[in-house]
């Protein structure tokens, strides 16, 4: 997931990434320096890593007497198995009780050098079980992705074609008095499996066994846990055509990780699990049973939920049996850690709903003294870290028992520099309505609420919940500034929504602070409430079904509690990130760039605050409004060929796909020209521009208008437009239509009695014709293509008498430059030479300045 800020979102359009691709390709020798990808790597094969000498290894000797191999010098710790140390090996005494059984075998990094990961980082998450073969221990790996009732007929072939691959194998070095095996378990932790995937995550070419070796191995009554310092190595690559850009990953050379891995035995007595309903959002585990009664073998999904019992289940409201504890890393700066630990019980109020009183809880991390065995890395405890990145997001990830979903362990990390994004986007999205943002740096006092509201989000990761995007665009956008609202209500209905801060609010709407920030809303309660309340009647899942089909409808008429739908396929236009008020988002946006307007007028002075300092600040928030200012622009570009869209199940009315009318797309494409493809001259100020770069804000302004207009230019939007011309009938906003709203959008100059085009509109035209050209001369296919070659013909028709017109020389080598590149991408023979793809794209770059606004989304939709 980057989700949330958990994932990475910088989804450009499709025609842009074959863009990039092809100037990624053509500047080689730009990039040699960066580490290719692995799959482009030298085919070095993997050295194994061998922690133990040759005696140990699979078929090397038989079994020896136990003292021979456990001595009086072992160094024993009992838990669910035996762990003996001797000297520099390690043992495992597996009792017998414990073959059969299945655990989970979870992988990540404990520690890393810079560059490489971060602490924390999940490589693998496998369930495996142990195998006493005669004198071997086999470690399977177990598959549930299919499965059948054991006492069906069907069982059996279910089985056959799903055995258990084999992961390792041990020779039994002993044999306990009572017949438990014991193996030399040292390889297991120190061998470059393929299944860890640690090696491929690193971007190594290789394992060096000489530098790898075991840290601890620790057990405990149902769970393992070790770890083993491996030093992975790098080669520099032979240079070739062929090299990309990797983010992260080693460089040439070496690098030591320690890696930590956890084998936890899965639950004796399986949670009953919940099955899912793609009405309400969460993350689940999927299998094919081939034992139901039906034609064919249905996908049967589960959600991912914590077990909750109540200690008293005659109560409406009870505590449970066992609460869900967040640590909080003692890594965590002070000044933070009671922020963090509101974020954690923010989800207190839901799960009450649900019927459990201080279900979930924050606790600062216990000392070694008050638990000795507590470890972050330990997988009985979910533990929020805070990680030395300068990465700016967070991110919550979860394991779960694939049988059931029950969920395990939480692993939330927080980057250090999610301050700094949370601090320009409170500043520049509702900077104008807070005096606390308009002087960098933020108080600490709302560094702290900003903080929570992170760590809010991912937590509700943690306790299964996706993102869901169409949650802000579920309000009436007039009740987005309705103070009473969103003081009940947010300013939007869920917290796992990619909707920030309240930029719709004015300053006259007399919005209370905390109300600007998104806090755990309807959609939240309502879904905790359909996940975790039990239903104490019912005895199997599919029991559940009718009461949890009762709660879903609860959408039909509230529809703030509706979740993103399944098989929109990005054409719902209110299923948008950093969205707000998206229900009508040219109002949205157009309130929107009110408050961009007034934080240009802020810039200066609210980063203008130590004397001495250069103008980091500056530059970095004048980028970063740009890139807001464009993706509020693509809110409303979604509307264009967009739909409305429900999910429903059998039995509820209505369609789940509504095309937006055709005069609110054509009010969109109007709001388009006028603030997105016209120049946003507020934007332009030299008192900031002479600040920040002596040249530069062309580029800018040409890069941003061009992702717009790749968006509203995209193929995908252009098709829907077709299809909903040839369902719809008259109804429809034809493709025709928006070729021509688009074509005068770009040129309209070309109207004006006396034809002047500045630079900035000649960037524009340019880029028009490089994203035309694309349509004229690449791969696509349908009505996409001569659709543009006759709007070409029409713009050169109209060019030609334009040229009659354009006193100025700068404008009318502009018009000759465009006449003769339209001739270049009509001309057939040009094209087949490979004049018309190559020459006009290179004209369109994208600069790092231009491009610094994490989840900043230019959607392709």
């Amino acid at each position: 997931m980057r989700q949330c800020y958990s994932e990475a979102n910088f989804r450009l359009p499709g025609g842009f990434m074959r863009l990039m691709f092809f100037l990624a390709s053509a500047a080689v020798a730009l990039l040699a320096q960066d580490p290719p990808t692995p799959s482009e790597t030298p085919a070095t094969p993997p050295a194994a890593v061998p922690a133990t000498p040759p005696a140990a290894r699979p078929g090397a000797a038989e079994p020896q007497p136990y003292d021979k191999v456990i001595t009086k010098e072992a160094k024993t710790k009992r838990g669910i198995v035996s762990v003996h140390q001797v000297k520099e090996r390690y043992f495992f005494e597996i009792p017998k009780s414990q073959f059969g059984l299945e655990f989970l075998f979870n992988v990540r990094l404990a520690k890393t050098v810079a560059g490489v990961g971060n602490g924390g980082d999940q490589m693998a998450s496998l369930v495996v079980k142990w195998e006493l073969a005669n004198e071997k221990v086999h470690l399977r790996q177990v598959n549930h992705s299919v499965a059948a009732d054991p006492n069906s007929p069907i069982a059996l072939a279910v089985a056959a074609a799903n055995n258990s691959s084999i992961l390792m194998t041990f020779p039994v070095a002993a044999f306990a008095s009572d017949g438990a095996p014991v193996i030399d378990v040292g390889r297991l932790y120190t061998s470059d499996m393929p299944e860890f995937e640690i090696r491929r995550r690193l971007n190594a070419t290789a394992a060096d066994a000489s530098r790898s070796y075991m840290e601890s191995i620790t057990p405990y009554p149902d769970n393992v846990e070790a770890e083993a310092s491996l030093t992975y190595t790098r080669i520099q690559p032979a240079p070739g055509p062929t090299q990309i850009i990797v983010a992260g990953g080693m460089r040439p050379g070496s690098a030591t990780v320690v890696v930590h891995y956890s084998l936890v035995k899965l639950p004796e007595h399986p949670m009953m699990p919940r099955l899912d309903d793609g009405r309400v959002g969460f993350f689940g585990t999927s299998r094919f049973d081939y034992s139901k009664e039906e034609q064919r073998a249905p996908r049967v999904n589960y959600i991912s939920r914590w077990r909750l019992e109540k200690k008293n289940p005659e109560l409406a409201v009870s505590e449970p049996v066992k609460p869900i504890i967040y640590y909080i890393d003692p890594a965590t700066p002070m000044k933070w850690r009671e922020w963090i630990k509101r974020g954690v019980e923010d989800w207190q109020p839901a799960f009450e709903a649900a019927g459990f009183r201080n279900a979930i809880q924050g606790k600062l991390a216990p000392s070694l003294e008050e638990v000795p065995d507590f470890s972050p890395d330990n997988v009985r405890y979910s533990v929020i870290r805070w990680m030395p990145s300068t990465i700016e997001n967070a991110f919550g990830p979860h394991i779960s028992d694939p049988r059931t979903g029950e969920i395990l362990n939480a692993n939330i990390q927080m980057y250090h520099n999610i301050l700094n994004l949370q601090r320009d986007w409170y500043f520049l999205q509702v900077g104008p309505l807070d005096a606390r943002a308009q002087k960098l740096p933020l108080p600490d006092d709302l560094m702290g609420r900003l903080l929570e509201f992170v760590v809010a989000h991912e937590v509700g990761h943690t306790l299964g919940f996706p993102h869901n995007m169409k949650a802000s665009s579920m309000y009436p956008q007039k009740n987005v500034r309705d103070k009473n609202w969103v003081h009940t209500m947010g300013h939007t209905p869920s917290i796992m929504d990619y909707s920030r801060f309240n930029y719709v609010a004015q300053p006259e709407d007399g919005i209370a602070l905390e109300d600007l920030i998104p806090r755990v809303g309807p959609y939240d309660v309502f879904a905790t409430k359909w996940g975790y309340t039990p239903i104490p009647t019912a005895k199997t899942p599919d029991d559940e079904k009718s009461k949890l089909d009762e709660w879903a409808r609860e959408q039909d008429k509230t529809p703030w509690l509706r979740f993103s739908t399944s098989g929109a396929n990005g054409s719902d236009f209110g299923e948008l990130t950093e969205a707000v008020g998206d229900a009508d988002a040219i109002q949205s946006s157009a309130q929107g760039l009110k408050n961009l307007q007034r934080v240009q007028k802020m810039l200066l002075s609210a980063t203008s605050t130590k004397n001495g300092e250069p103008y980091e600040d500056l530059a970095e928030l004048y980028g970063r409004m740009l890139g807001q200012w464009s993706l509020e622009m693509n809110h409303v570009a979604a509307i264009i060929g967009g739909f409305s869209t429900q999910t429903k199940y059998v039995g509820q009315d209505g369609r789940l796909f509504v095309p937006v009318p055709k005069a609110r797309q054509q009010m969109a494409l109007e709001f388009l020209r006028d603030n997105a493809l016209a120049t946003p001259n507020w934007a332009i100020d030299p008192e900031i521009l002479r600040r920040i770069e002596p040249t530069g804000v062309l580029n800018r302004i040409r890069n941003a208008q061009n992702g717009i207009l790749a968006n509203v230019m995209s193929t995908i939007r252009f098709n829907r437009l077709v299809e909903q011309e040839a369902v719809d009938g008259a109804s429809a906003f034809t493709p025709a239509d928006f070729l021509v709203g688009v074509r005068r959008a770009v040129w309209q100059e070309l109207d004006l009695t006396n034809v002047k085009i500045d630079a900035y509109r000649r960037n524009l035209q340019r880029a028009y014709l490089d994203q035309v050209n694309g349509k004229v001369n690449g791969n696509g296919l349908g009505d996409e293509r001569s659709f543009y070659r006759a709007e070409l013909r029409t713009l050169r028709s109209r060019v030609m008498g334009a040229l009659a017109h354009a006193p100025g020389r700068e404008t009318q080598a502009h018009l000759e430059g465009v006449r003769d590149q339209i001739e270049r991408i009509l001309d057939p023979k040009f094209n087949a030479a490979g004049g018309g793809a190559a020459g006009p794209l290179l004209l369109f770059g994208i600069s790092d300045a231009d491009l610094c606004w994490p989840d900043y989304v230019i959607s392709a939709n």
